[in-house]
């Protein structure tokens, strides 16, 4: 599991370990791995021109260091030192020793990489004039970021003003939270992690990784029947758009669970393109309501409740829900859909999507799955799951209605929503990026694509052990 951490937690980690560490170690630790970093993405470093953007922190002094390391290796290195009296001096040292330069920002002539070294995990967000006029200069140029893209608010995943965005992000003792929460987990570009050997608390967000997806799959016991495995009903679609129920039908009937149960007005629709449903009333374990549900949502909505089963709430259903649920219930909101359940602007939502998460799982008390490239899953004051797989290619139609079914198996076949939710989310994005990870799907693609993909997963797993 990728594990985020507050800078709160980061620096109390950091204490208990710089105790009992000889005093420079944890920065040389840090810069050698950053060093190396920048070396593999460099490729070639003998000759190659670094320049290193300084801060007064313990990040500009890690650049230094690193930087150092690299002029040692034959590097062109030049540093910009946003405020020289109070920058790291025995890193200074360090690097003129090495053969690097200190600059200027009127001699940048460009850079093979810039190493944003401006400001650290404790730093207000935003940037000040002189750093964006450095940054101005070498724009262009591929940048990695000591720790986190300088100016982004590590704790929320926020960019509010002037930031860096990098190519590469290299990270000290854990992720942050802005390198998994979108907009600045964008910013960061790729993520990678040097480890410091932190004692760290359990985090509130956090991103499955392959082995936790495996685990929490349902499997068949060994006597195992249709009924036993769950039943998910679908009350989905309409005669406006039948195509919803369809997909619906689709991402629910991968074979996670024993049966998909259908009730609604695209019943000949969804017999005549999934015939493993069985279309009419009956048990089921959970339901997905709302996916395409026009003017039967509202109907279907209550209908569901009223069976005291887990529901997936989707889409149209999202109209008519304005108390908490009287069942446990995942929704399964865009950011448009969001905006309007917390009665806010669309952009707020794009721009803090982890505070507006958040928001809605406490306002709503049920679990919450906002959709985007970094989708999130919140549950009511707990933690947040982020979804790191996928593709831009899944912004296409019909994808939510695929997700939506998906999830509802997995919630028929015993996880809870917040579970549900995140094993949907990583295994819907993993689909897709197999199917097309450089160019066009439709959601039909990704509600085939997950049986084959579970079959893999479950085999390497079992080859594993």
């Amino acid at each position: 599991m990728r594990e985020a951490h507050t800078v709160e937690q980061v620096r109390e980690a950091e204490e208990v370990l710089l105790a009992r560490t000889p005093e420079g170690a944890l920065m040389q630790r840090a810069a050698t791995g950053l060093a190396h970093a920048v070396a593999d993405f460099l490729g070639q470093v003998y000759g190659a021109r670094v320049v290193l953007v300084v801060g007064s922190g313990n990040n500009g002094g890690d650049a230094l260091f690193a930087g150092t390391f690299l002029a040692r290796r034959g590097a062109q290195v030049e540093a910009v030192l946003m405020d020289p009296d109070r920058a790291h001096a025995a890193g200074r040292r360090a690097l003129r020793l090495a053969g690097g330069l200190e600059v200027g920002p009127e001699e940048l002539r460009g850079a093979d990489v810039v190493v944003d070294g401006i400001v650290g995990i404790g730093a207000s967000p935003g940037l000040r004039a002189e750093a964006t006029a450095v940054l101005d200069r070498l724009a262009g140029c591929p940048v990695v970021a000591v720790d986190v893209p300088s100016g982004v608010d590590v704790d929320t995943g926020e960019t509010d003003g002037a930031h860096v965005v990098a190519d590469l992000t290299v990270t000290f003792g854990t992720h942050k939270v802005c390198h998994l929460v979108d907009p600045a987990a964008h910013a960061c570009g790729a993520v990678h992690l040097v480890d410091l050997g932190l004692d760290l608390p359990r985090p509130d967000v956090v991103a499955l990784q392959q082995p936790e997806v495996v685990a929490l799959l349902p499997r068949p016991a060994p006597d195992a029947h249709k009924y036993t495995r769950g039943v998910v009903g679908l009350r989905v679609g309409s005669a406006t758009y039948p195509g919803a129920a369809v997909l619906s039908a689709r991402g629910a009937g991968g074979g996670l669970v024993g049966m998909v149960r259908y009730v609604g007005s695209a019943a000949d629709a969804v017999r005549a393109a999934v015939p493993e449903v069985v279309v009419g009333e009956g048990r089921v374990q959970a339901w997905v309501v709302g996916s395409g549900g026009d003017e039967d949502a509202a109907e279907a909505l209550a209908a569901a409740f009223a069976d005291d089963v887990p529901v997936v709430l989707d889409a149209d259903a999202l109209r008519h829900l304005d108390a908490p649920p009287p069942v446990p219930t995942l929704l399964t909101p865009h950011a448009g859909e969001l905006a309007r359940m917390l009665g806010v602007e669309r952009v707020d939502v794009e721009e803090a999507p982890l505070a507006h998460v958040r928001r809605a799982a406490d306002q709503f008390a049920c679990s919450v799955l906002l959709k985007g490239r970094r989708t999130l899953v919140a549950e009511p004051g707990g933690r947040v799951y982020v979804n790191t797989t996928g593709t831009p290619w899944l912004g296409t139609a019909g994808t939510g209605d695929v997700l939506g079914g998906l999830c509802g198996a997995l919630l028929a076949g015993g996880l809870e929503p917040v579970l549900a939710g995140a094993v949907g989310a990583w295994l819907g994005g993993a689909a897709a990026s197999e199917v097309a990870a450089d160019g066009p799907l439709v959601a039909s693609d990704i509600a085939a694509a997950v049986p084959p993909l579970v079959r893999r997963l479950l085999t390497s797993a079992e080859d594993g052990l």
